[in-house]
């Protein structure tokens, strides 16, 4: 495969996607060939907003093949919260200070370890039209104040099991190792090779 579209606005996505995708295939974004267009994710499921966003950018693509992803932190004492809701915990879309400062706000009063996990769901549509899904999951805590500079979303609070430093103390290459986009991606490439 030659070109691949993802179906992200957000320049840190593209650039993690293609540097963990690059032996495979060049990442395109929307913008490299016209399309501006968001479509409102409001489906009640990682997987649904993923197929979203791929149909979406596929429709406009005309048959090229379109990978879409959608990725939720779960807080096993917020049952599971903020998941699906993860970009607009706080109210604004994308606002990650105020997406933090509520999430610590929620867990200040509970019990510690924080126990969560981020999990993406990749949707890739095939130039027939076939979708299929993947899904990449990393279990980690929630650390009781942000730490590092790197990365963004929730990055600073996050933690993943076995380390002893948040996501945004990594440098993009270690992050990119173990993430949990990563995982998705890898269960992805997978599939392409062996196709």
């Amino acid at each position: 495969m030659d070109k691949l579209l993802f179906a992200s606005f957000n320049p840190h996505k593209i650039e993690e996607v293609a540097a963990i995708l690059s032996p495979i295939a060049e990442i395109v974004s929307p913008k490299d060939i016209g399309y501006q267009f968001e479509p409102e994710e409001n489906a009640l499921t990682l997987e649904g907003n993923a197929l979203i966003k791929a149909r979406s950018l596929f429709t406009f693509a005309q048959g090229l093949p379109v990978i879409a992803d959608d990725t939720g932190l779960e807080v096993e004492l917020l049952n599971g919260a903020p998941g699906v809701l993860s970009a607009r915990f706080a109210g604004e879309v994308h606002n990650d200070v105020a997406n933090r400062r509520k999430l610590l706000h929620e867990l200040h009063a509970l019990p510690t370890p924080w126990k969560a996990q981020f999990r993406t769901v990749i949707a890739y549509i095939a130039p027939t039209g076939e979708e299929h899904l993947f899904e990449g999951v990393v279990k980690g805590v929630i650390a009781t104040n942000e730490r590092g500079k790197n990365g963004f979303g929730y990055d600073s609070l996050f933690v993943p099991d076995g380390y002893n430093v948040t996501f945004a103390e990594m440098s993009e290459t270690e992050k990119n190792k173990i993430s949990h986009r990563k995982r998705a991606l890898n269960c992805f490439a997978t599939f392409l090779t062996t196709q």
